[in-house]
């Protein structure tokens, strides 16, 4: 029982990372207590972090960013193919914190746990069984011949 609460927490706090990190960028938790507090000061961090990127880029990459974060965060909130998607974030986390690493050092990235985050959605990937999961509702059992 204790993997399947683990398995559930991971996958609720990866969720709620991705969509808080999402509603600051469109100003839902305020400015005194955000990172951003808007999409031109997310765009502007956007840029700073990925200073090889011509400019004209950055609004594209941004919101191909957010697109994945929601898409992400919704696929692992309701449990839909959980470990392609807990891959996938362990991924966008890690070039995250590479990004944040290569252009304004280690510190931000450690200070928001970007590491400890793409680890334990690596970690959610690596755990097959379901468990509060749409996957285990819409799996068609095989059988054995």
């Amino acid at each position: 029982m204790t993997d399947k609460i683990i398995k559930l927490f991971l996958r609720i706090s990866i969720s709620f990372g991705f969509l808080s990190a999402v509603a600051d960028r469109f100003g839902f938790w305020g400015q005194e207590v955000s990172a951003w507090g808007n999409w031109n000061s997310f765009l502007t961090y956007t840029a700073l972090i990925n200073p090889w990127l011509p400019a004209s880029m950055i609004s594209t990459i941004g919101i191909l960013a957010t697109t994945a974060e929601i898409v992400f965060a919704v696929c692992l909130l309701i449990g839909y193919k959980t470990e392609f998607f807990a891959r996938l974030s362990g991924i966008l986390l890690m070039i995250f914190g590479l990004a944040m690493t290569f252009s304004v050092g280690i510190k931000p990235a450690l200070d928001y746990s970007v590491f400890i985050a793409s680890a334990a959605a690596f970690g959610l990937s690596l755990m097959k069984f379901k468990y509060f999961e749409v996957d285990s509702m819409i799996s068609i059992p095989r059988t054995e011949k």
